[in-house]
This record gives C-alpha cells, structure tokens and sequence, in this order.
C-alpha cells in the first residue's frame, strides 16, 4: 500500500450486497487484483446470482439475518463487523461505482497511524452519468446540514466507500437499519472525536443490466431523520434550539397579530394571546435546556478525552526496575577509574615528552598521594622529613 509496510491480510473488504449479480464478480476480482484477498460479502437475501458470483470469484460469502431485503444495509454492515477479525476495514457498495484503483489512496492515511476513519469524497470526480440531479442535491443539502450541526466538513458524508479500524468503530454504537449507517458513522466520528480524513476518490456510474437499490425520497426522508435524531447526543443545542426557536417565532408572531388587532381596532384575542404566550415560553424554555445540555456534553467530551490521555499513557511501556538497574551498572562501568585516568595521563605524558604535563600529575600526586600495592605512600616531602 504505497510507503506503508503492511500485511494485506490485515485489511477486510467488506462488500454489502442486494441483487448485484451484474457487478460483484468485477468488484472481488477488483480487489484481489489489488492484493486485497480478504473479501467479505453480506448478502441481503438477493434474488439473484449474487452470492454465488461472489463466491465463485473468490469471496467469503454470508447470509444477513432477517428475511426478505434483509432488513436493510446498516444491518448488514453491524452483523458484518461482528464477524470481521482483521484490524482494518475497507467497505464499499458492491454496484461496480467505486473503483479497487482508490483503495491504496483510502487505506494510506488509515494504515500510516495518521487517522482512524476515512472518508472517500464521490463530488471530487463525479463520472458522467453516475448521479442523478435529484441526488446531487438531496446530497448537497444533507451535507449542509451536517456542517451546520457538527461544525465540520466531511465532504460526503453519504460516501459507500469507507476505511476505519475496527477498534474505532467498536466505539460507535450503531443502530442503523438501511442506507442512514453512513450518515450514522459520520456523525458517530464527531462524537467520539474519531481522527477523520477526506479522500478524493472517482464515482462512476452504474453498469448495464444494475439496478440501483437506493429511492430518493423515502431514503432521503430516512436520512434527514436519523441525522436530527441523532443532533440529541452529538448537539443537544441544535436538537432543542431548533424547536424552540421555531416555537419562539410563532409565538412572536401571533402575539404581534394580538397586539396589532388590539391597538388598531380595539378588539381582543384571548385565545390567540394563550397561545401565543405558551409558544413564547415554550421556545425560551426549549432554548434555555439546549444550552445546558449542550454544556453537559461539552464536559462528558472533556472527561473522555482526558480518559483517553490516561489509558494511552498506561498503555506505554514502563521501564522494569531490574533494566533501570543495570542500565546504572553499565554507564558506571564505561566509566574510567582514577586509576585508570593517571595510568592514561602517565602514558600521554612519556607519549609527548611535555615537562607541563608531568609536573601537574606530580602536584596532584603530591597533594593527594598514590596507592601501591602495600598501601598509600606517602609523599615525597614527608619522606625527607623523617
């Protein structure tokens, strides 16, 4: 995989399929081609031939809980990742639109340490012919508003081709049933402060005789769902502040109503006015709990993080006791003696013949004496003394 020295076998491919007998033979065979031998496909009870064109290219092959379509993609992606051993993950639709050339560009960022979630942005090289108008924009307005509720720009987060760890993911709790588990991923990654990166990749449209299994509308309206659900954990003030600002709003409203129908033509609307109060307070109340809890979250985030930092610095290696001891003996050893530093300086002084040198080694024995075999002999000048 480019600069990155790893074992293929440690990447899993995971392929959820329903009714792509048409294009999972090209994608395994894609794959394999790349190195990439661990396929896993989790069919969602197709019609077809797609399990056994998956298998007869050289893919595992596993059947997805529930009956008929399976219950949806999500499903199949959580029971995949259950079965799933290798450290990381490459997932992908099996439609033949996302190219095996873009998985060393996916798998680099994720392989290198630097992240641990990948994105592969389709809007950096939409082929011709592989999206639809209507998607385009149901694409664009979903990924405005996740930027607006999370503060961050993934690209595309609807993107079916994806890289993560598996541990990363283990952190994530998935409860997604169709196509909303992309949109759930992104929003799980934010959440979790998972190190997330943008990948260009190329979309291309879909082969001759594939049927897209995805419907605009009623997906749309799924997605759309799931990402505001979802805004109650992620950000509690969008989740309550939109409500009630909307509630706020309308209050305001009729109560300006209220007010110019009294003012101008003196007549009353107690009702109305009711109402009107109840919306005015509602919002500010709705309002007012967004920003505590989105101050609750804030510290739950902080006291994670700061978990993380411990449990990394307990994850480091620590030094053994009996290491730091002999790493004490060895720098003591490589240590000259005294001894051994006259012995040296004796050698250098016959060695260059300087008088200088020789007298201060004199000196210095003179003041501090020098040990014989007998013992320490006395200096000179006490000798003449006696």
């Amino acid at each position: 995989m480019g600069s990155v020295d790893l074992d293929r076998e440690d990447v899993c491919v995971l392929v959820p399929t329903y009714n792509e007998a048409a294009t999972i033979g090209d994608v395994v065979r894609g794959f394999r081609e790349q190195g990439l031998t661990n396929v896993l496909v989790v069919d969602g009870h197709s019609t077809d031939d797609t399990r056994e064109t998956a298998r007869e290219a050289g893919a595992r092959v596993v059947e997805q809980s529930g009956t008929g379509r399976g219950a949806g993609k999500g499903r199949a992606v959580r029971e995949a990742l259950d079965l799933i051993e290798a450290p990381y993950v490459l997932m992908l639709d099996g439609d033949g639109t996302y190219r095996p050339d873009d998985a060393e560009a996916m798998l680099g960022p994720l392989l290198s340490g630097e992240v641990e979630h990948v994105v592969g942005d389709r809007f950096a090289d939409v082929q011709p012919g592989a999206m639809t108008r209507l998607n385009r924009a149901g694409n664009r307005i979903i990924n405005a508003v996740f930027r607006i509720v999370h503060g961050r720009d993934l690209g595309d987060i609807l993107s079916g081709y994806r890289a993560f760890t598996r541990e990363s993911v283990a952190r994530h709790g998935l409860t997604a049933e169709g196509f909303e588990v992309e949109t759930e991923l992104a929003v799980e990654c934010m959440r979790h402060d998972v190190r997330t990166a943008v990948v260009p990749v190329t979309y291309r449209p879909r082969p001759d005789g594939s049927e897209t299994n995805l419907h605009p509308f009623r997906d749309g309206g799924r997605i759309v769902v799931t990402l505001y659900r979802l805004a109650k954990t992620s950000n509690p003030l969008f989740y309550f502040g939109s409500v009630g600002l909307v509630a706020l709003l309308l209050g305001a409203g009729v109560a300006t109503y209220v007010a110019v129908e009294w003012l101008t033509v003196q007549r009353p609307h107690d009702v109305l006015a009711i109402v009107a109060a109840a919306g005015v307070l509602l919002g500010v109340q709705l309002l007012i709990f967004g920003v505590l809890s989105d101050m609750i979250v804030e510290l739950h985030r902080e006291q994670l993080r700061r978990l993380r930092q411990i449990e990394h610095r307990d994850a480091e290696p620590a030094r053994r006791p009996v290491d730091h001891a002999r790493d004490l003996a060895d720098e003591t050893a490589s240590e000259p003696t005294a001894d051994e530093g006259t012995a040296s300086e004796r050698a250098e002084t016959d060695r260059t013949g300087d008088p200088g040198v020789a007298e201060s080694d004199a000196g210095r024995e003179a003041e501090a004496g020098t040990e014989t075999d007998g013992g320490t002999r006395p200096p000179e000048g006490d000798s003449r003394r006696e």
